[in-house]
């Protein structure tokens, strides 16, 4: 059910003949030629040609009036991976431009999408860098995404669902942080279509059964608004623009309304030649429908960090209706479609001056992502750092010599400082907001102008600063103050925490710390280097038992290894008639089993089960097992089924009050996702009658968190109590053993 345009390599030829010079054309067919000839007639997993594919990228790059040398990429960005062909090759025969953009292609392209919090950071910061060499990358990624989500009925709904959410999540947003309108709601809507087809359909079905009614509205009032200029003689372009699926479903979802409660479904836009045809323009609106309060933006005056300008109001309409109408220039709009892509058309045969920033083509958030990247130690701190700058909604402050400042919806002072220079944040001392002193707490608003009031004299932020902030970026960059004003300090702490950690458990430090050994944990946790890690350990960002689990994972795993040819062998030698009755037998010893009483039998292999865990104090029974001795299960367990019920033997637990023995239990936790909380549960379970002996978190939509505990415990009372403790944890909301 493909929805774009299908491009042949003739009809690329002839639309870029027509701003194109003859040598850029032939170059371009070159490169056509060269895919065609390597790719051959090899197949991709969605069941196409990849010449197809390449073909079909090559003419989304065309729609955009990309520039010859991203054209040529669009045709060769799969030559690499799938090809016999070099990236040299490329770079000899094309030139590096090319060859640079092809091999970011491929780069990206490697990136695995994993949902977890760790790897998805990671794999932003991948990308993020990969892109910041040349943005050309990633508008050809764009298009390869584009014509994939077109394709994607090919594949099953699994990885559908898969590919859909990397795209609304990753490159959706990244389209519109380049400005490119066009492709961002194409990427949600398709992505949409796959996600929730249900929704999907059923919005495009009600906006398709209104159509009539629809248009006939908007052809009314376009007709009342080239009444209302008509005086001024100005030359404009005035269109209906039905609203986008995906953007209607978030308005339902975010207001919780029905498709029949929504009543902009379409707006109008009005396009003229100058700045100041787009005032009048506005004016002239103005005064023939009341403008709703608090809906009017200027984006003339202050445009996005994406260059993005317009003007936007919402009137009460026709029939009283709001009436969402959108003014803008010739130039803006190519720009409000296509965002930094739109450069390119004006800049045909300049690429260098594009390339190399010249005129501010290179956005400024690239800039701040490359010192996002050198400030922080791991992939998790600067996601966090840099989602700030990608994907809020935001505000707009002036400084007092007039600059505008973009910032995240929320901020305040600390913020703003932070942004203009970390130094000015980290000797702030307080704010103006347009002339009169606000608290550090203040939230800015459209239009204020801040003051950063700041002193040599000052020693730093304060304890409470991180309160006191509200983006992350800025947050991360006053951690970074304290980590590097103990970071001495924090290196020896982690060092001793990582040492007792493995002392405590029975393995030797100074076997485990190799250079090997090091290499491959900062690997698994990203971190660039030892000091690095052992410094977030010491000031707490990361736990220690964690830490040492990937230390020892190989001896653990050896050790599993031999318990279960250990198992297996006395398996073996176990008689397995268990009929034999004699006089119940107290089992008590050092194992858990052995403090398990199985009424008139002895000499049988007794194994506790994984499946509900069972300690001191729970009803158990044992579960002859053929071949595999008794297995013993909490009484209730879901895995013993009722028909199984003959295969059941009466047991319980020995009086085991003074002896040593722990048993696993598995706690799942659920709470906010609030700085500390971590380090507070951990705390909570080693000052316990517990030994913590795995914890992992699970981070849902950056506001909730689900926290999986396993501890060794001696009884069902002292898991009852540390369970108790746990529960008064600010922000903990349910804390529950799992028995199944």
């Amino acid at each position: 059910m493909a929805s774009l345009k299908e491009w042949t390599a003739d009809e690329i030829l002839k639309k870029v003949s027509e701003n194109m010079s003859k040598d850029q054309v032939e170059k371009i067919k070159e490169a056509y030629l060269f895919a065609q000839k390597n790719h051959g007639n090899k197949h991709r997993y969605s069941g196409g040609l990849y010449i197809t594919h390449v073909t079909q990228v090559a003419g989304i790059l065309t729609g955009l009036n990309m520039d010859y040398v991203t054209i040529m990429a669009g045709f060769l960005h799969d030559i690499v991976e799938d090809s016999d062909v070099e990236l040299e090759d490329v770079k000899t025969k094309f030139g590096s431009d090319v060859a640079l953009i092809v091999d970011g292609v491929t780069k990206i392209s490697k990136i695995q999408y994993k949902s977890n919090k760790e790897q998805l950071a990671e794999n932003y910061r991948k990308l993020l860098l990969v892109m910041c060499k040349d943005i050309r990358v990633m508008i050809v990624k764009l298009a390869d995404r584009m014509h994939n989500m077109d394709t994607l009925e090919n594949l099953d709904e699994k990885e559908q669902r898969k590919f859909s959410k990397e795209t609304i999540e990753v490159y959706a947003p990244i389209a519109d942080r380049l400005g490119m309108g066009t492709i961002k709601w194409e990427l949600q809507d398709m992505s949409l279509r796959f996600l929730n087809p249900d929704a999907y359909y059923e919005i495009a079905h009600s906006m398709k059964s209104k159509r009539n009614e629809r248009e006939a509205y908007i052809d009314n009032a376009i007709q009342e608004v080239k009444k209302a200029i008509v005086d001024f003689h100005i030359n404009a372009e005035i269109y209906g623009r039905p609203k986008h699926i995906y953007s209607i479903y978030k308005k339902m979802v975010d207001k919780n309304k029905h498709f029949a409660e929504i009543y902009d479904l379409s707006a109008i836009r009005v396009i003229v030649d100058s700045i100041k045809e787009c005032y009048t323009v506005l004016g002239a609106i103005h005064a023939k429908w009341h403008p709703m309060p608090g809906r009017f933006k200027d984006y003339i005056a202050m445009p996005k960090s994406n260059l993005y300008q317009s003007l936007h109001t919402t009137v009460v309409g026709p029939e009283g209706k709001p009436l969402e109408i959108q003014i803008r220039t010739q130039q803006m709009h190519q720009i409000a479609e296509f965002g930094v892509a739109a450069h390119w058309a004006y800049k045909q045969g300049a690429t260098e001056e594009v390339k190399n920033d010249k005129d501010g083509v290179q956005l400024n958030w690239f800039k701040r992502i490359i010192e996002i990247q050198e400030e922080t130690d791991n992939a998790s701190d600067f996601m966090d750092s840099v989602k700030g700058e990608l994907f809020t909604d935001n505000v707009y402050a002036f400084t007092p010599n007039g600059d505008v400042l973009e910032l995240p919806k929320g901020s305040g002072p600390l913020d703003m400082a932070y942004v203009i220079h970390t130094q000015v944040g980290n000797h702030t001392t307080g704010a103006r907001v347009n002339g009169k002193m606000v608290s550090l707490d203040y939230r800015i608003k459209n239009g204020d102008i801040v003051e950063i009031i700041t002193s040599s004299n000052s020693t730093g932020p304060g304890k409470n600063w991180l309160d006191l902030a509200h983006t992350n970026s800025a947050k991360h960059k006053i951690n970074q103050f304290f980590k590097k004003q103990n970071r001495e300090e924090n290196i020896k702490t982690g060092l001793d925490l990582l040492t007792n950690q493995l002392e405590e458990t029975g393995y030797v430090p100074n076997e485990l710390l190799t250079n090997d050994n090091w290499d491959r944990v900062l690997d698994e946790l990203h971190f660039r280097s030892k000091d690095d890690l052992l410094a977030a350990l010491g000031f707490g960002d990361i736990h220690v038992i964690g830490v040492s689990n990937r230390f020892t994972s190989d001896i653990r795993d050896e050790q599993e290894k031999d318990r279960q040819k250990q198992a297996e062998k006395e398996l073996l030698e176990q008689p397995q008639n268990l009929s034999t009755k004699t006089d119940a037998v107290k089992k008590q010893g050092s194992s858990p089993a052995d403090n398990i009483i199985i009424e008139g039998i002895d000499n049988v292999l007794v194994r506790m089960s994984h499946c509900c865990l069972p300690v001191p104090g729970d009803e158990i029974e044992g579960f002859i097992t053929k071949g595999r001795g008794i297995t013993i299960h909490r009484i209730g367990c879901s895995n013993i089924k009722a028909d199984e019920k003959d295969r059941t033997i009466e047991a319980h637990w020995a009086n085991v009050a003074d002896n040593k023995v722990t048993y696993p239990s598995k706690i799942i936790i659920e709470s906010d996702n609030r700085v500390g909380i971590l380090n507070e549960v951990v705390k909570k379970f080693n000052n316990g009658p517990v030994t913590l002996t795995s914890f992992d978190g699970k981070v849902h939509d950056d506001t909730s968190l689900t926290i999986i505990v396993i501890v060794n415990v001696k009884n069902i009372d002292k898991l009852q109590e540390v369970i108790d403790s746990v529960k008064i944890v600010s922000g903990v909301a349910s804390i529950k053993r799992v028995l199944n």
